[in-house]
């Protein structure tokens, strides 16, 4: 391998060697590869940045390169709005850790989702969120406080919250609203994330009520590690609801 052969090349032989490896495992470092391919810097790092882009690896700041694969994180009105939920049904490991838990007055935005007078006092919690052990995303979560009374001491028994509402708030939650959309995040959400300041995120914005009222139960904002998650929404009804299909599957034309 020479500096002519490009760091395509070299990023193909490395996804190669990548998809007999365990997720996690840490990849030779740019100087590492200079040396083995006999390259300059350039093409290692634009090798290591093409398996990123592919989604193949991820850097985390200060530790090195590691094998990514990347979970679908599914929205869809038939999937629970519970982070836990999604990422075990994708047949990853989740967590999540609360690094801030509170009460505070409810502002403009914040009521207008919830359907609460603003200044209203609701549970405010901002949790940072694991994927197999590595830090995938974080959000802030608004929770009404007719929903529940209380709710950090409750989080270190049950770390869902979906499932928390369900148990003690008797509450059948679903996703009534959500928006996608991406971001480069704020520098603190950068830092909480381990990753530089120009990566886009993708940002999850959702409104969950009781399946029975309709009555807002919780808001959230969340921004997730495009690297380590792939957001899917599934919308509609895969069954046939054109007639004409129907007939043409059928064979039942008049």
């Amino acid at each position: 391998m020479t500096e002519r052969s490009g760091y395509h090349d070299i990023a193909c032989v490395l996804a190669d060697e990548i998809s007999e490896l365990e997720t996690g495992t840490k990849l030779a470092s740019e100087h590492e590869l200079m040396h083995r391919f006999g390259v300059g810097r350039a093409s290692a790092r634009a090798a290591v940045q093409e398996l990123e882009r592919r989604g193949l690896v991820r850097r985390v700041r200060g530790s090195g390169t590691f094998v990514n694969r990347p979970i679908d994180y599914l929205i869809s009105h038939e999937q629970r709005p519970s982070w836990h939920r999604t990422v075990e049904a994708a047949g990853a490991t989740p967590r999540s850790t609360v690094l801030s838990s509170d009460v505070r007055p409810a502002s403009a935005r914040e009521a207008a989702h919830l359907g609460v007078a603003p200044g209203t006092e609701v549970h405010h919690m901002r949790r940072l969120r694991f994927v197999d052990g590595n830090v995938a995303a974080i959000g802030d979560e608004w929770v009404t406080r007719e929903a529940l009374t209380e709710l950090g001491s409750a989080l270190r028994v049950e770390e869902s919250l979906d499932e928390l509402l369900r148990q003690m708030g008797r509450f059948d939650v679903v996703r009534s609203w959500c928006r996608i959309g991406t971001e480069v995040p704020a520098p603190e959400i950068a830092d909480a994330l381990e990753m530089n300041f120009v990566t886009p995120v993708w940002t999850v914005e959702s409104i969950n009520r009781d399946a029975d009222t309709g009555v807002a139960v919780t808001y959230s904002m969340s921004w997730m590690r495009a690297d380590m998650i792939r957001v899917v929404m599934e919308i509609g009804d895969r069954s046939v609801s054109n007639p004409l299909e129907s007939q043409r599957r059928t064979g039942t034309f008049a």
